[in-house]
């Protein structure tokens, strides 16, 4: 993981797929049917460590503890007492020291928690998922995994658990493992099916057109993939798994573990206005502008959920550069150069106050390796995108709504302007009554934004939520889970290490 740009947001099964939850948990939409979406208020709040703490966590039904990722001082998972959202008490912590890793993501189910570690001190080896019995926290199984498990995830039926491995290289490059999918069979003794990509090297070329990014100093295709976050469907059956670093999302047929197809996000243009941003954090001023620039998506979190039997999943596009020792692939438009037929205004575009500050891609945009730019490309969509989850065609994507609505909130962090904005790392799905509500969690705005998105082509803005420090993990417990009885939303800051947890009005 990298600090504050870090997969994010391991949650419960349910949590990503409650929205499309099937027919025998219907009774959830009724017991939360007078909630008001658009009315979450703070009830209570912890600080369990510094930065680095309350990374990510997750909430289990069966104790009503919830268990959240402290990498603030020691290995460890906290665990926090949740019978009183209100006064949320830190209860006991599991130490993760004898395991020789360290931890980036839970999960839980049916009292279980999977917690996923990564190798130390060397996280190119394989990592690890060690489960533990959440009412003794004693040890029921653990499980070898691929290089660097970043995110790991019940099935909603508890019959497998999945892990992103994202398998980076280490700081020269010398050793670049594989990224991949773990799939661990619960019923059968955990046993684990590993997947790479290698299969899918042979459709480069029509992937990089469609928008997939490769590195260029990969040790190959399979090693330059780097899976982050998973979502299940309701049904158990697929996966969608973002590939940040490559601007892909893979799909994942669970029955067959097999991963099916790669789906390749291609671009988004920032000169259009309604793409607009602010691409300065030297002008001393926001202000949204057309820039002759494209993003990628470059998504960390996903959710799905599905709407007249259509499948979709949800991202949010935050952007990340490969930043290994020497190597970067990120480097400000001031410091490169552009090709005078495509940027007759070069001179004035690379101003500190113009878009000389924004940072980069540098592996992209030089058709012609002559040193000259022609095309710019920057990190991250600022934005969470909806896409169909069988074809992976674009949907909805919300332009420029979350940097916008955030400057209104008050809560926009003009000093990140030159890199993603306020920089989108999670998103949840809920069924609340008949509706579905997304959560998206913006890690460098100290906010979460909640939009009606029953209708997948036309979300509806409801509501901003302030909250701690750069906010990784986002929760939500529906009414039916809840130690209450009424919705809850938890999210997780490692900023300075803050739970704090929100509840909706009655009608």
């Amino acid at each position: 993981m990298k600090k504050y740009g870090l997969t994010l947001l391991a949650t419960i099964f349910l949590l990503s797929s409650c929205a499309n939850e099937d027919p025998q948990k219907e009774e959830t939409a009724e017991e939360v049917s007078n909630e008001n979406p658009s009315s979450f208020k703070e009830i209570g709040s912890l600080t369990i460590g510094g930065e680095g703490a309350a990374e990510i966590s997750a909430y289990d039904e069966v104790s009503k503890k919830l268990f959240t990722v402290n990498n603030s001082d020691n290995n460890k998972i906290d665990v926090i007492d949740l019978s009183d959202p209100s006064n949320p008490k830190l209860i006991a912590s599991i130490d993760l020291t004898p395991f020789n890793g360290a931890s980036n993501s839970v999960a839980t189910y049916n009292g279980k928690l999977a917690v996923a570690l990564e190798a130390t001190p060397n996280k190119q080896g394989l990592g690890k998922v060690v489960i533990f019995d959440t009412a003794t926290y004693t040890v029921i199984k653990e499980i070898s995994v691929g290089s660097l498990p970043d995110m790991v995830t019940f099935s909603p039926d508890g019959k497998y658990i999945m892990t992103a491995n994202e398998g980076e290289p280490n700081s020269d490059y010398t050793v670049d493992p594989n990224g991949s999918i773990s799939i661990i069979d619960v019923a059968n003794n955990y046993s684990v099916t590993t997947l790479d990509f290698t299969s899918f090297s042979s459709q480069l070329s029509a992937l990089t057109t469609a928008g997939f990014r490769i590195g260029k100093v990969g040790a190959s295709f399979a090693a330059d993939i780097e899976p982050e976050y998973v979502t299940i469907s309701a049904d158990s059956k697929t996966a969608w798994v973002t590939l940040q670093e490559n601007n892909a999302v893979a799909k994942v047929d669970l029955v067959s573990k097999t991963i099916s197809k790669i789906f390749p996000l291609g671009f988004k243009d920032y000169s259009k206005a309604e793409n607009a941003i602010d691409v300065s954090d030297k002008d001393a001023i926001v202000t949204f502008s057309p820039w002759k620039v494209k993003g990628l998506f470059m998504p960390d979190a996903i959710a799905n959920y599905s709407v007249n039997g259509v499948n979709y999943f949800i991202t949010a596009n935050e952007g990340d550069a490969r930043e290994y020792g020497d190597y970067a692939d990120v480097k400000r438009l001031s410091k490169l150069t552009l090709d005078p037929l495509a940027f007759p205004d070069a001179t004035t575009l690379q101003a500190e106050a113009k878009m000389g500050r924004l940072n980069i891609i540098t592996t992209m945009g030089d058709a012609n390796n002559d040193g000259k730019y022609e095309e710019l490309f920057a990190f991250g969509g600022r934005s969470f995108t909806i896409w169909n989850g069988d074809s992976g065609s674009l949907v909805f994507d919300s332009k420029n709504d979350l940097d916008k609505r955030s400057n209104d909130f008050g809560t926009y962090d003009d000093g990140r302007s030159d890199d993603k904005g306020s920089e989108p790392e999670s998103v949840v799905v809920a069924k609340m009554g008949n509706k579905n509500i997304l959560f998206v969690g913006l890690e460098r705005a100290d906010t979460v934004m909640i939009y009606d998105i029953t209708n997948p082509a036309a979300p509806q803005y409801l509501q901003s939520i302030k909250t701690a420090d750069a906010p990784e993990g986002l929760l939500f417990i529906p009414a039916s889970k809840s130690p209450t009885k009424r919705s809850l939303v938890i999210v997780s800051s490692e900023g300075d290490g803050t739970i704090k947890i929100y509840q909706p009005e009655l009608n």
